[in-house]
């Protein structure tokens, strides 16, 4: 009997020592996981860092070089301008010098004629006189015809030339901007291509864990099996133990009563009873000293039980306080999210009401009467540099009404917080302790999800953050309006630079003096010539002449008013495609918006429905039906009141309560952090998609562009052709004597102002179409940034989610191996 009691005895110890051998085992093979875990992350975290080095050294070569391109062809193109500018007038220079040689050489000529034809006239042979002045003024007339329309001429096909150079210059850059859009897409798909790759390799990981879990749940189902069979075990131990102390206390009792004188029996039948009790009494005693070192064990094992267990707690509560920040920062993050969209609320009203503000401006516009029809290329630029002036002026106007609005509302926004903190009363914050509620500290290891929400300080109010954060967006906000509205303000003084000078109210009575001046002095002037004329003598062959060449002067005012009606149509065609453009830039800022609005991921309890737990839906996944975690719970809790249980026995049962409750709890936020990871992901892919389509029809709209600049450019070309086949025709010929010399010299000047109009407005549509396409290269590459921290920051999220599913797992497996 003794060595069966030995054996039952030692039975125990032999599976505790197994199970502490197996615990080690776990342990030791935790530990070497968590350090490989740690040096993988260690070793992708280089690996990302040393790409996202390489891919930003990258992008700030290309950009150097982008704008040191950029700056060798505005110097070219100043240089080419200064020397095309030196050339002319050089040009201009001496062809005034060689004419007015020319005609100082004409009009000795005719005097000396004049002379000689007075002198024959004298003698008395006026007839042949008169034959023979004809004959020398037609031939002179006809060959200062000539050279002029040789001078002509040479003028168009240098004109030509230049032109044949601008367009090739044009078409370089036509195609060095396709090289440059067939790169970008090239960086775009190989974007792309990297994006999904990094999707892959996430859902890959996840899955891995997912399964990593599993099994290692699957081997706390089987330790949690070994713990019953050992708790059963314990109890049978314990029922066992009660049997024998009432033996004992019988034995006792029987041994004082044969103790006793007046309970004694003489016979042989009490001897006999106390020869059969004695080895009873000696088995029973060996057994009882047996439980005895074997509940001395026991106690033994479970004060160090109690020692892993305390610092299991310390360990929760670090965790707990590393994790306190970032619960913090969420709560800031959604408050911010909060402000945002309210601040979107607004932007949209006041975008709203912009645009009925655009509308009334068009409809005035529209009511007012037509412009006058312009009768030169002076009022043509006149009128071109007025329109720019204007919607300068209006886009001035624009932009400060919208910096009082926002001023406006600064103001409100102060005046209101100051009011919210002079109403707001000082909060107290209740925080949990082990035995109960107070009002100053709090216990981790019954509520850590509580000690997360009211573990602050009094003061610290809960506004003060989201005051400062909304103070400073409105800053930025303000300092970025402000820096627009000086950047139009230095935009406006270059135009008028440009235009020819600031324009104040002086300067322009000056410029309409000037001209009012020049007007009279033309007008003086053609009196003179009526009157020469007149005195001269009026032929029907002049007069058929100079109605051809009003006739001729009227075409060409209908030509030059039907170009200014196209390039009306042109400028309000651009117009319309910068309105497209700012739409769309309205569209791409709603959508950062509406990016910023989204936060990555809530880390807040997602309840399940039909209040069903976590825990019962992995144990039902797994196979496990009998068991049931709200029942579980009750009778840890029915057993921690129990009143026959120990002190530690009941405050160990409490304790798993507690650990199985933040179980539930933490498993349910995984799950909800997981979903809140999968609708971002989709969210990320919708607006890659968004993207996609504003990036092709900011294409098309381009490629539009350039069809309409090839067809201005076509339109060109037609008009100089008509140009040129007006000056060849013979008509012009019949009245070559009646073009002097302010005539030719006004019908070159306006030729060259048309030809720098038209160079001027071609460099300003190349300009125009470079500062686009830089724009669209600068917006493609900040997208792609923002991408790319958003990856980043989903890496990141994920790596936290594993770490969190480790400590998870490792607590668990300690707290059921460990299992008093």
């Amino acid at each position: 009997m003794s060595k069966k009691g030995r054996s039952k005895g030692e039975k125990p110890e032999a599976l505790i020592v197994a199970l502490q051998a197996a615990n080690e085992d776990l342990r030791t093979k935790l530990t070497d996981i968590q350090i490989e875990l740690h040096q993988e992350k260690s070793k992708v975290a280089k690996l990302e860092r040393e790409k996202t080095q390489e891919t930003k050294r990258i992008r700030e070569v290309e950009q150097r070089k982008h704008t040191v391109q950029i700056t060798e062809l505005k110097a070219k193109l100043h240089e080419e301008k200064m020397k095309e500018l030196q050339a002319v007038r050089e040009n201009l220079i001496k062809q005034h010098e060689q004419e007015m040689t020319r005609m100082v050489k004409v009009r000795d000529s005719e005097i000396q004629r004049l002379k000689s034809a007075l002198c024959a006239l004298r003698d008395g042979s006026s007839d042949k006189v008169r034959t023979a002045l004809t004959i020398e003024a037609r031939e002179e007339a006809r060959k200062q015809f000539d050279s002029e329309r040789l001078k002509l001429l040479q003028e168009i096909t240098e004109l030509k030339s230049a032109k044949k150079q601008v367009d090739e210059a044009l078409n370089n850059m036509i195609q060095a901007d396709k090289i440059k859009a067939g790169d970008l897409r090239s960086e775009h798909q190989s974007h792309q291509e990297a994006i999904s790759k990094i999707k892959w390799e996430s859902e890959r990981d996840i899955r891995r864990l997912m399964d990593e879990i599993k099994a290692k749940d699957r081997i706390i189902f089987s330790l949690e099996k070994e713990l019953e069979t050992q708790t059963g075990y314990v109890q049978k131990l314990q029922l066992q133990k009660e049997a024998l102390d009432e033996q004992l206390f019988l034995v006792k009792e029987a041994e004082c009563n044969m103790s006793s004188p007046k309970r004694e029996i003489p016979g042989r039948a009490g001897d006999g009873s106390e020869h059969c009790s004695s080895p009873d009494l000696r088995r029973n005693q060996k057994r009882i000293a047996e439980l005895n070192a074997t509940i001395r064990k026991l106690e033994d094992r479970n004060t160090l039980l109690v020692d892993e267990r305390n610092e299991l707690l310390k360990r929760v509560r670090e965790a707990e306080k590393q994790c306190k920040p970032l619960l913090e920062k969420n709560k800031c993050l959604t408050k911010r999210n909060d402000e945002l969209m309210q601040s979107l609320q607004r932007m949209e009203d006041k975008l709203k009401a912009v645009t009925k503000e655009n509308i009334e401006m068009r409809e005035k516009i529209t009511s007012h009467p037509p412009l006058k029809k312009l009768r030169s290329l002076n009022d043509l630029d006149q009128a071109n540099e007025e329109q720019e002036t204007e919607f300068l002026k209006l886009q001035v106007i624009e932009q400060q009404n919208i910096i009082d609005e926002l001023t406006r509302d600064r103001e409100k926004l102060i005046r209101r917080r100051k009011h919210k903190r002079s109403s707001k009363p000082i909060k107290r914050h209740v925080v949990d302790t082990v035995f109960g509620y107070d009002d100053d500290s709090m216990d981790s290891e019954t509520s850590s999800v509580a000690s997360y929400r009211t573990d602050r300080t009094p003061a610290t109010p809960d506004d003060d953050l989201d005051e400062g954060l909304a103070a400073e967006e409105s800053e930025l906000r303000f300092r970025q309006l402000t820096k627009e509205y000086q950047a139009l303000q230095r935009a406006y003084a270059l135009l008028q630079e440009q235009t020819g000078g600031v324009i104040d109210a002086e300067r322009e009575a000056r410029a309409q003096e000037q001209l009012q001046a020049e007007v009279q002095r033309y007008k003086a002037k053609i009196e003179d010539l009526e009157k020469t004329l007149a005195q001269k003598g009026q032929d029907s062959h002049w007069v058929e002449d100079k109605q051809l060449f009003i006739k001729r002067n009227q075409e060409l005012l209908d030509k030059i008013e039907k170009m200014e009606a196209e390039n009306n149509r042109l400028q309000q065609e651009l117009q319309d495609a910068r309105d497209q453009n700012e739409l769309l830039e309205f569209r791409n800022l709603e959508l950062e918006e509406r990016e910023r609005r989204s936060p990555p991921f809530n880390l807040q309890i997602h309840p399940f429905s039909d209040g069903v737990s976590a825990l019962q839906i992995y144990c039902m996944k797994e196979g496990v039906k009998d068991v049931s975690i709200p029942d579980l719970i009750k009778q840890l809790d029915i057993l921690g009141d129990n009143g026959n249980l120990r002190n530690e026995e009941q405050v160990a049962i409490i304790q798993a309560s507690t650990v199985l409750s933040l179980a539930e709890k933490w498993i349910q936020q995984i799950e909800g952090a997981e979903a809140a990871l999968h609708q971002k992901m989709m969210e990320l892919e919708s607006d890659m998609e968004q993207f996609c389509k504003i990036k092709g029809y900011l294409e098309e709209e381009l490629d539009y562009r350039k069809q309409a600049l090839d067809q201005a450019y076509m339109r060109i070309q037609e008009l100089e052709a008509t140009l040129y086949n007006a000056l060849q025709q013979e008509t012009v010929i019949k009245f070559g004597e009646l073009l002097t010399e302010k005539q030719q010299e006004e019908l070159r000047t306006a030729v060259e102002k048309l030809r720098r109009q038209m160079l001027r407005k071609s460099r300003e549509y190349d300009c125009q179409i470079l500062q686009e396409r830089m724009e669209l290269l600068q917006q493609a590459h900040q997208r792609i940034r923002d991408l790319e921290d958003k990856t980043d920051i989903q890496k990141r999220q994920i790596k936290d989610l594993e770490e969190k599913f480790l400590f998870l797992f490792l607590f668990f497996s300690l707290a059921f191996i460990l299992w008093p």
